[in-house]
């Protein structure tokens, strides 16, 4: 039976120093190593890893991604996840928090939704596993008189060059059409407000433009609605924690914005093909 929580559990940083980045470097035989981590949680803090030897699965979000050498991975601070699998794995891994990370990089971070892994080139995980065994060295520095100022600029670095390997995979935002643009403007929004904003109408007015063409911005981009997009990130929540905690499907409903609580349910049947109480009690099992 999954262990249950009344709400999903939220690690924070182990930073003594309040430095706002915090750097290791294990080895890991396998998941008794590491038994923290295999219970389902968010972080408070953005999360890196770069898996230099051996094998790891993890699950985010209910997908699960099995990492190699060479391979690093970035995990938003709202993504529940938890590890499923080690094997003589050597992992780097660094944690920063959103008032230490540089504004730009925050910016980029945000619009990778959702992070997946991404395999690297031999050379470009030279540099970065480089760069990580620095800023290992630099954070055991701690006489230095501008010891924080020095690990936050070289963690800084070190998150720019693994963000930069997840913007290759993207477009540029020079090159974005004007649809694109609106549709990554809405995404934007909708995950700052999804618990409270539900109708296309709002979004649309917070972008300055009329719902139709907010509409035929997003579908002619993604393929899919304005609404079914609200849809999904209210239910991809709703899954998070029926599966992650043991709060009421009530409770839930009206955490996520719905007074309705039958209206929820109907809503929920209708998106995912079973009832919210009959996803919850099959994955207490």
């Amino acid at each position: 039976m999954r262990e249950q929580t009344k709400s999903i559990p939220v690690k924070t940083m182990d930073d003594a120093l309040n430095t706002g980045f915090v750097i290791g470097k294990m080895t890991f035989k396998d998941l008794n190593a590491f038994k923290e981590a295999a219970a389902a949680h968010r972080d408070d803090y953005h999360l890196f890893f770069l898996l230099e030897k051996g094998t790891l699965s993890i699950e985010i979000d209910f997908h699960t991604y099995t990492l190699k050498p060479a391979a690093a991975l970035y995990i938003h601070p709202n993504q529940v996840h938890r590890m499923l699998l080690i094997n003589q794995a050597t992992v780097s891994f660094w944690a920063i928090n959103t008032e230490t990370l540089n504004r730009e990089y925050l910016t980029v971070l945000e619009a990778i939704n959702p992070a997946r892994p991404v395999s690297l080139t031999r050379e470009t995980f030279s540099i970065i596993a480089e760069t990580a065994s620095l800023c290992l060295k630099l954070s055991a520095r701690k006489h230095e008189k501008l010891y924080q100022s020095v690990l936050k600029d070289s963690g800084n670095a070190l998150v720019a060059l693994v963000t930069s390997q997840y913007l290759a995979q993207t477009q540029s935002p020079d090159s974005l059409s004007r649809f694109e643009s609106i549709t990554k403007a809405f995404k934007s929004r909708l995950e700052a407000n999804f618990t409270t904003v539900k109708k296309p109408s709002e979004y649309a007015k917070t972008l300055t433009i009329s719902t139709a063409y907010l509409n035929e911005c997003v579908k002619k981009t993604t393929g899919y609605s304005v609404s079914h997009h609200i849809q999904q990130r209210v239910m991809l929540e709703a899954k998070r924690m029926l599966y992650h905690s043991d709060k009421s499907v009530k409770e839930i409903a009206t955490q996520l914005g719905y007074e309705d609580y039958a209206y929820f349910s109907r809503l929920f049947k209708k998106i995912t093909g079973v009832t919210a109480s009959a996803f919850q009690n099959k994955n207490h099992d």
